[in-house]
């Protein structure tokens, strides 16, 4: 049973459960900024934005890139509904450098045809994975 200095986060996306155990906090960032979230958070639904989601647990802390979703934050837990979400050891680095290299590239040259806010968020997603790398 979770005592009052954590909360049940669970992270779904749609072919697994990614995450489902007691959190102290959760960070990670939004439409309108980033958040952390602690047990006892007034109850409030965001839109999660690429970027580095960080669980701390008791005595670790875990990061996963997470690439964009919905998060339901309630007084005694989260539930973080994620289009897509990986953890340091599922991604290919040089996948993710390749996909950091194109959206620079669409976001320099601008081509007429160009869907900036697509190109944006490829660089975020691309940005987000290669930090989780680094310090993951």
């Amino acid at each position: 049973m979770a005592d009052k200095s954590s909360f049940l986060l669970r992270i779904i996306t749609p072919d697994r459960v990614f995450y489902e155990n007691q959190a102290d906090m959760v960070e990670f960032n939004t439409t309108e900024g980033e958040i952390g979230v602690l047990p006892g958070h007034i109850p409030m639904t965001v839109i999660a934005k690429p970027g580095i989601l960080y669980i701390h647990e008791a005595q670790e802390e875990k990061r996963a890139a997470l690439h964009a979703g919905f998060a339901e934050i309630l007084p005694e837990g989260v539930t973080i509904l994620a289009e897509t979400i990986e953890w340091p050891g599922e991604i290919d680095e040089n996948r993710a450098k390749s996909a950091l290299e194109r959206a620079e590239h669409r976001l320099r040259n601008k081509a007429p045809n160009t869907d900036i806010a697509r190109a944006e968020t490829a660089l975020q997603r691309a940005i987000a994975r290669i930090q989780v790398l680094k310090n993951g």
